[in-house]
């Protein structure tokens, strides 16, 4: 080897992409943990305790009675055809759709039955407004107790103000709208960002626990003429008892639809990191790469 070689550096080969250790951390509490789990068993009953409750009659109204019974904000609704069958039609507005099979109409072909909701979607499954409604009333007071725990939890130990409420920094402009882009993308945060809950589920999870769910309790007892009694000032609220329904109904399927975007991030992040997290508290921060 020259001197002229000696003072050459050396050639490495391209530096590859290297993954950091990947870190576990403590991120949900013990009593994060079971109100979770107790809320996933009172929502998925009271869903389908409702649905039974609502195919007793399958429209919704506006106002005290409704003010027009013969065009129904909402219907789902049976007819039958020539040949003796039946057609499943759902009204929105001025809007009729066919729902064969699902909503107005379903069963196996030829042995269809007129109900708004399947029988696979009710508890029971078959028709009987008076269980429904046991069911129903039971695990509202169920999610209602469960929800007081996790609210007296939340604030007294600093867990919304430490892990519900957005930072500074989450709630900028650009921030938000990069988080949009990411999720629209399917991108999920690693490393540091990972360790807490982005902008949008904040955002999600307290509408849900302070708008959606507070919401569905006061409207489903304005719906009670025994409460209504004690406390009229519901009906005022709320515009009347079928307006409440109404809004009961709307507010329960925006839970639904959370609980789906919900299971949908679940699949997406990692089902089995998620699901140990919060059984075990224990998570598994993604690694975050770099050179």
């Amino acid at each position: 080897m020259t001197a002229t070689d000696a003072t050459l550096p050396e050639v490495t080969a391209p530096a590859a992409l290297a993954k950091r250790p990947r870190e576990v951390i403590y991120r949900h509490s013990f009593v994060t943990r079971v109100t979770h789990w107790i809320n996933v068993l009172a929502i998925s009953l009271l869903i389908m305790s409702g649905a039974q409750i609502f195919n007793a009659h399958p429209s919704l109204y506006w106002g005290q009675y409704g003010a027009d019974a013969d065009k129904p904000l909402l219907a789902m609704q049976a007819f039958h055809t020539t040949n003796g069958g039946l057609v499943g039609k759902t009204t929105i507005g001025s809007w009729t759709f066919d729902t064969t099979g699902v909503l107005g109409a379903s069963g196996a072909p030829g042995h269809q039955e007129a109900r708004g909701f399947p029988g696979w979607l009710t508890v029971p499954s078959w028709r009987d407004l008076a269980l429904g409604r046991h069911w129903h009333f039971f695990f509202a007071w169920v999610l209602v107790i469960n929800g007081l725990i996790y609210m007296l939890f939340g604030l007294f130990s600093g867990h919304f103000r430490r892990d519900i409420a957005p930072d500074r920094d989450q709630l900028g402009p650009r921030h938000i709208l990069r988080n949009i882009w990411d999720h629209v993308r399917l991108k999920h945060p690693t490393g540091e960002e990972a360790k807490r809950y982005n902008v949008l589920q904040k955002l999600a999870y307290i509408a849900v626990i302070f708008l959606l769910v507070p919401a569905m309790v006061l409207t489903g007892l304005t719906m009670s003429p025994g409460v209504d009694s004690i406390a009229p000032f519901l009906l005022t609220l709320f515009g009347g008892r079928q307006s409440a329904r109404t809004i009961h109904f709307i507010c329960a399927n925006l839970i639904v639809l959370f609980v789906l975007v919900h299971l949908v991030e679940v699949l997406l992040a990692g089902v089995v990191n998620e699901v140990r997290s919060m059984i075990t508290g224990r998570y598994v921060v993604p690694a975050e790469r770099h050179k």
